[in-house]
């Protein structure tokens, strides 16, 4: 019968390693006419086929079809296909006092072929239909069928494969493949279950375990089933060598022995025609030409041999000299110490109360064997190896076990099948009793390959299947051959994705493309549904061998998977504070240690991915959620608590969008996009119970704490920008970022700061504006209304928008409220960033309204060498004359006196000159504001009247400068037209002169310069003289021939001095001037002074007819003296240089002498006509 509808949903959750799924339910155990009560005794499947042995010895066959065509993950369902009556022999199963009905089924898939045990005889049927195999050969008087190496490989089993058979005193191997052969008779009486691994078999009669050797035929008692049997002498090593050997000629078709007094095979078959197309038929074998064993003894037909055949073959033959060389005297170790109650038990219960043996094989060199004192007290679990040692550790039973099975390959094994976990467990069937003595049949589960002990868990069977639970075969326990994927449909209701709906006020993706119609966006939701229930159906699959029956259901018992079980513990965690609807406290320890259980825990498949996944995502959610929903009348979380909740929080992965979902004023910054938000379905309830339950203000949650965890879990998020396993990033990182920035803004103070350094907040906040957030247009907002213009201006220089940036200063700098501060010194911020930035036209716009402002510094962007963007200064002056006047002065500085670029000088003059002027120009003025003529007459004054040695009038007039903006354009004006920048450095002289002829009174310096520039050097010295009283810069003046005065004492230019001649002119002008100082002390001293130092641009007779007669020669004693000495000095120069000359003319007169008696005397020619003669 197929498993009725919402069976599996009556399975309640559970947190133990296992759980129960139905398989067939309501079987129809008895057949009709049956009064007799049924019940299963074994069963076994293969493919499609279900085997179910029943008590009234009858095979009930079904087969599966898929619950729905379509659906291709859904659980098999299986229907009632026939019912086969096994050939069985009464009289003999009445010997054996065998328990009645079908004992065994053991399937061989590798040869198509099934050995039937019912009622003590041994049949053989083909697969799948169950037809007679070798001409309905039967084995009356068997104990077991089993024993196939479990260590084989289905490529090993292409010769057929060996099976054990157990008859009344001996066990037979037979090889079975197209035909049934023997290979070897063991004498081992008695055997009632065997397992073998390779060429060693555990096996078991009614009283101890052995270990036989079945190729070298050797046996190792182990110990008794019973503890308190005292009588299995344990630890020999014995031969067991057929007494009745098969001889080597005998190799037959085995001969049919069934039905002949006995229960013949038959079968009632319902819908025929369908199982009829199940397999192919297989008739009986044909005799075939004798095969050859590989093991140590030929095979021979399935048949005792008649005596006269057999012989006796001891220890002491060849065969047995090679066997394994084991100690006969090699005692096993001793067996694990027993309780009080179990040593003490008397062999009288022994006998009456037989306890069945259990054999496991959960390794390939391991048996697992269970022993006991009476079936209704504690088993023990006894682990050996091949070579008969005890290992590992003893296992507890609370009961002795019905039945016995092994799951998992062990942690210590290098690998393990597709189909089997590592963690290795044992399964026991038996019965507890409850508190009112009302024995429950349970599953005992545990661990086998730890040794600490991990605990142990009891599964009791749905209370409908066990209403007969005194019969001990009630129910059972069997691993059946081949492995069945069965499907876990609340896995993927949990797992697979589902939209989590939030309110439509939140549904507004920032930046993002409006869809085309509504309509589409429904058909793709309907379809990302769809794709998200089949994914679903794909999950949670699990590959499972072991069966459970009780009364007439059949159950799988499969591992519980990761997801239920961690699911089942966390509800049973939040199940009440879910369900209520006001808050209530949860154990948030206990989903703190769920979490801890899994940490490190490497998935091994997609579903146990997405289970660790969605574990995860759940308990860091939920503890998240609780914090938040927490009233804040209850006590405050404890501080490890927090840390371990932030922990758990950061490596949840959960979505963001999901737990800002969950914080006033934090979701409005949640950006759904065009296809929503999608998280593991299981999720959904806990996000939709706790914001109905939340009922903080965003005020209440804004604790330093809260609101510190939250920035960090958003930081942390942000740090994964790029990463291509994000689903939605942009809608993610939207909200990621809207929501850190929010937080960050209600955390700064808005007092702006005056401090160079930020505080950390406000750290933060620059950092993250610096280095741009996705949610651009909403950053904008969000800052603007808070009125943080200077971290707006912050955000806009990260996407580069220059002309953004240079509005928000100009906002701020014009006086607009800037809330958090922070623009410190902004026309020097506007001019360093004009002069990084490469637009034309913002540097126009932009360098004018700075220089307008602040023409000294918004000019530097105009004249800074490191500017992006180049001006010619022509270009410049035109920008500057239209848009900023009152710089264009200060850009002709930078050229004149920067550039040494004197082009520009005359324009640079005539602003000095336009500023000068202008102050001059009569307006009213008081006391308070002196007019610039009095100021001018005042200097003159004060200087006149300074005792010499004093400065020039140019130190004067810079030492004591007045900070009116005319008084340093003045000195600036001097400087200029001073001869600081060399003779050469040329100006329009007439058109100063016509300009200052107005005020020459008032601008006397100016008017010596002008006078030197147009030779008229006795008046500019008059003036000098009478005029300034400035002695030392008429001196210069003379020295220098008029050419620089008034110029500053660094940075001018090399001059060429005038002639000496042109110079003793000039002193003779300034002699003149100064014999008419109206001062007779100041004419005296500064008269004898100048002839002191500069007499020798002076003729004495000149010098003598200008002074006065009334001045006494003491006065000129310097002059007069100096120009003694240089008179007889040059008396003295002109003695030297006559004397030189003749000494000169003595040795040229002695060179010329000496040179003739060199040439010696020289005849001179006589005349031609005297030569001629001779």
């Amino acid at each position: 019968m197929p498993a009725r509808e919402g069976e599996a949903d009556n399975v309640r959750p559970t947190t133990g390693w296992y759980i129960l799924r139905p398989l067939v339910q309501d079987i129809p155990l008895a057949a009709e006419g049956h009064a007799a009560p049924a019940k299963i005794s074994c069963i076994e499947l293969y493919n499609e086929n279900l085997y179910v042995g029943t008590t009234q010895a009858e095979i009930l066959h079904f087969v599966s079809i898929p619950s729905d065509g379509a659906d291709e993950v859904s659980a098999p369902q299986y229907i009632f296909a026939s019912r086969l009556q096994p050939s069985y022999n009464a009289q003999a199963a009445m010997a054996l006092q065998a328990s009645p009905g079908v004992q065994q089924i053991l399937l061989l898939p590798t040869v198509q072929k099934a050995c039937v045990l019912c009622n003590g005889t041994l049949s053989f049927y083909s697969l799948p239909e169950l037809s007679p195999a070798f001409g309905n050969t039967t084995v009356p008087n068997s104990t077991w069928v089993g024993g196939v190496d479990l260590s084989s490989k289905p490529e090993d089993e292409k010769t057929g494969v060996v099976v054990m058979i157990c008859v009344k005193n001996k066990v037979r191997l037979v090889r079975i493949r197209d035909e049934a052969r023997r290979v070897r008779d063991i004498e081992f009486p008695g055997c009632l279950i065997s397992t073998r691994r390779g060429a060693f078999a555990c096996v078991a009669d009614s009283r101890s375990y052995a270990l036989l050797d079945v190729e070298n035929q050797q046996k190792i008692t182990l110990f008794p089933i019973a503890s308190s049997d005292e009588n299995t002498d344990g630890g020999r090593v014995e031969s067991i060598v057929s007494a009745a050997e098969p001889s080597l000629s005998s190799s037959r078709p085995m001969p049919s022995e069934g039905g002949a007094d006995g229960k013949g095979h038959g079968r009632s078959t319902s819908l025929g025609a369908f199982v009829g197309g199940l397999g192919r038929r297989q008739g009986s074998p044909q005799s075939r030409s004798q095969e050859r064993s590989t093991l140590a003894t030929p095979e021979s037909p399935l048949r005792d041999p008649s005596p006269s055949q057999s012989h006796t073959r001891n220890v002491s033959t060849p065969e047995a000299s090679n066997a394994r060389s084991t100690s006969p005297e090699k005692p096993l170790p001793a067996i694990p110490p027993r309780s009080d109650s179990l040593r003490g038990a008397s062999l009288a219960a022994l006998q009456s109360a037989t306890l069945k043996p259990h054999i496991c094989s959960p390794t390939v060199a391991e048996f697992l064997l269970t022993t006991g004192n009476a079936e209704d007290e504690p088993g023990v679990g006894i682990f050996v190896n091949l070579d008969g040692d005890v290992v590992r550790g003893t296992l507890q039973f609370d009961q002795y076990p019905r039945a016995v099975v092994t799951d998992g390959a062990g942690l210590e094994a290098e690998s393990a099948n597709h189909d089997q976990d590592r963690e290795g467990f044992v399964l026991a069937a038996m019965y507890r009793t409850k508190n009112d003595d009302v024995k429950v049949p349970v599953i005992e589960i545990q661990r086998w390959d730890v040794d600490d002990n991990a605990g142990r868990e009891w599964m009791e069977l749905p209370q409908a299947n066990h209403e007969d639970s005194s019969e001990p075969t009630g129910f059972g326990l069997r691993e059946i051959k081949t492995s069945v994927r069965v499907p876990f449909a609340e896995v993927g209701e949990l797992l697979r994705g589902k939209r989590l709906r939030l309110d439509k006020s939140l549904q507004k993706p920032e930046g993002a493309q409006k869809p085309t119609s509504s309509s589409s966006l429904d058909e793709w939701e309907v379809i990302r549904t769809q794709e998200e229930a089949e994914f679903g159906r794909r999950l949670g699959g699990q590959n499972c061998r072991i069966t459970l029956w009780s009364g007439s259901s059949i159950w799988w018992i499969l591992r519980n998977p990761l997801a239920l079980k961690l699911e089942a513990t966390i509800d049973q965690v939040v199940a009440g504070p879910l369900q209520g609807q006001q808050y209530a406290e949860i154990d948030r320890s206990r989903i703190i240690q769920t979490v801890n259980s899994i940490r490190g825990q490497e998935a091994t498949s997609e579903t146990e991915f997405l289970s660790l996944e969605y574990i995860r995502q759940k308990a860091s959610l939920i503890l998240i959620a609780d914090l938040l929903a927490r009233p804040s009348s209850l006590p405050a979380i404890q501080a490890a608590d927090m840390k371990i909740t932030e922990g758990l929080f950061m490596e949840g992965g959960v979505d963001p969008r999901v737990v800002l979902s969950l914080i006033p004023l934090l979701r409005d910054e949640v950006v759904e996009g065009q296809k929503g938000i999608w998280i593991h379905a299981g999720l959904i309830p806990v996000v939709e119970r706790y914001r109905k339950i939340t009922q903080k203000t965003f005020q209440d949650l804004a604790t330093p704490d809260t609101l510190d965890l939250i920035k960090r879990y958003l930081n942390a998020w942000r740090q994964r920008k790029g990463f291509g396993s994000i689903a939605d990033e942009v809608e993610v990182f939207q909200s990621v970022d809207a929501a850190l920035l929010l937080v960050l803004l209600k955390q700064d103070t808005p007092e702006p700061s005056t401090a160079r350094k930020p505080f950390p907040i406000r750290a933060e906040l620059y950092a993250l504006v610096d280095h741009g957030v996705d949610c651009f247009p909403r950053a904008v907002q969000l800052i603007e209304s808070h009125f943080y213009l200077f971290v707006l201006s912050r955000l806009y220089q990260s996407r580069r928008m220059a002309r953004k940036v240079l509005e928000t200063w100009r906002r701020i700098i014009e006086g607009e409220y800037d809330a958090g501060g922070g623009l410190h010194d902004g026309e020097a911020e506007v001019r360093r960033y004009l002069v990084n930035i490469k637009d034309t036209a913002l540097v126009d716009e932009y360098g004018t309204w700075l220089a307008s402002r602040n023409p000294a510094l918004g000019v530097q962007v105009f004249t800074n060498e490191a500017s992006r963007v180049k001006y010619t200064p022509q270009s410049a002056i035109l920008l500057l004359r239209r848009r900023a006047p009152s710089a264009v002065k200060f850009y002709l500085e930078h050229l004149v006196f920067g550039k040494k670029n004197y082009q520009y000088a005359n324009d640079l003059i005539s602003f000095y000159l336009d500023s000068v002027l202008s102050a001059l120009t009569p307006s009213s003025s008081s006391l308070q504001n002196p007019s610039a003529q009095s100021i001018l007459s005042d200097s003159y004054t004060a200087y006149r009247a300074l005792r010499p040695p004093k400065p020039t009038y140019r130190a004067f007039i810079t030492e004591n400068a007045s900070p009116l903006p005319w008084w340093h354009d003045r000195l600036r004006l001097l400087e200029l037209i001073g001869g600081s920048h060399g003779s050469d450095f040329a100006f329009d002289v007439p058109s100063i002169l016509a300009r200052i002829e107005p005020f020459e009174q008032d601008l006397v310096p100016e008017s010596i310069i002008l006078d030197g520039r147009q030779g008229r050097h006795k008046q500019a010295l008059k003036l000098l003289t009478h005029g300034l009283g400035d002695y030392h810069t008429a001196i210069n003046y003379c020295l220098l021939g008029g050419a620089s005065i008034f110029y500053p004492t660094t940075g001018s230019a090399a001059l060429t001095p005038p002639s000496h001649d042109e110079q003793t002119r000039l002193f003779s002008y300034l002699l003149t001037e100064f014999l008419a100082i109206e001062d007779v002390s100041d004419r005296l001293e500064r008269t004898s002074e100048l002839l002191d130092r500069f007499g020798n641009w002076y003729d004495v007779h000149e010098v003598l007819e200008l002074i006065p007669e009334s001045w006494s020669v003491e006065l000129l004693s310097g002059f007069l003296v100096s120009a003694f000495r240089q008179v007889v000095s040059e008396r003295n120069e002109a003695s030297v240089a006559k004397a030189l000359s003749r000494a000169e003319n003595l040795q040229v007169a002695a060179a010329f002498v000496e040179k003739c008696g060199e040439m010696g005397p020289q005849v001179e020619g006589r005349p031609e006509k005297d030569a001629a003669v001779s």
